[in-house]
């Protein structure tokens, strides 16, 4: 009966520290204003030698700028793409250091997944990360506090055409024109968490793109779309 009771307690706290933590999330990031027909395209997950390196010949090729929220242990194993990221006008964000689910990191490791990231892309880019994501969306009461501490806001997305499960190139197009708005913020993906999601993404980005075109969108960054300083301003025509 005992060990039931500080089982069932455990889980209590858990629960309210993870699940309860996402009712704080509505003051989180999760579109821009809506007084412009500008929309953010976001790449998690990376940077990769290869697909990141790939989006980003892309993005040039269309003059579109993005923000790019990179997981800080593979950041380090590419600096180069790092450096690329940001020369060519993208901002850096992060995505934390190992991209450890936070409803698996009590609040040292927290701390730790935020911080070290944090300094990490700093010190790569040259000036402050302003922008956090959390792996797979998923938040803790401890995360509040320590972004509060190294001054980052918390972005999520208001359009995400492939989440846990893959996603045909083409459904990824259709969901994304389709639920386009004025500072809506796009989440997708340069590098694997699901598999093969970076190929199918770069099979969709160019009708993506041209859709959003044909729509009247504009691309900017996430600090743009915000009108925040951050990593990578140099204005492109989008």
């Amino acid at each position: 009966m005992i060990v039931a009771r500080l089982a069932l307690g455990a889980a209590a706290a858990w629960a309210a520290y993870a699940w309860g933590a996402h009712l704080l999330t509505p003051g989180c990031v999760w579109h821009g204003p809506a007084t412009r027909r500008r929309i953010a395209l976001t790449f998690d997950d990376g940077p990769d030698a290869l697909w990141t390196e790939r989006t980003l010949a892309l993005l040039d090729r269309e003059k579109v700028s993005a923000s790019f929220f990179l997981v800080g242990e593979r950041a380090v194993r590419a600096p180069d793409t790092v450096k690329r990221i940001a020369a060519s006008g993208h901002e850096i964000g992060s995505h934390g250091w190992s991209h450890r689910s936070l409803w698996l990191c009590g609040p040292h490791r927290t701390e730790d997944e935020i911080g070290r990231a944090h300094r990490v892309l700093s010190d790569a880019v040259g000036r402050p990360i302003r922008h956090f994501r959390p792996p797979w969306g998923m938040v803790n009461a401890a995360m509040f506090r320590t972004l509060r501490r190294h001054s980052q806001r918390c972005v999520f997305w208001s359009i995400q055409p492939e989440g846990l499960r893959a996603v045909p190139a083409p459904q990824q197009v259709e969901h994304v024109v389709r639920r386009a708005h004025p500072g809506a913020i796009v989440d997708l993906h340069d590098a694997e968490g699901v598999r093969g999601a970076p190929e199918r993404l770069l099979a969709a980005l160019p009708a993506m793109i041209a859709g959003l075109r044909e729509q009247g969108y504009e691309f900017a960054t996430v600090s743009e779309l915000l009108q925040t300083p951050g990593i990578g301003e140099e204005r492109r025509t989008g």
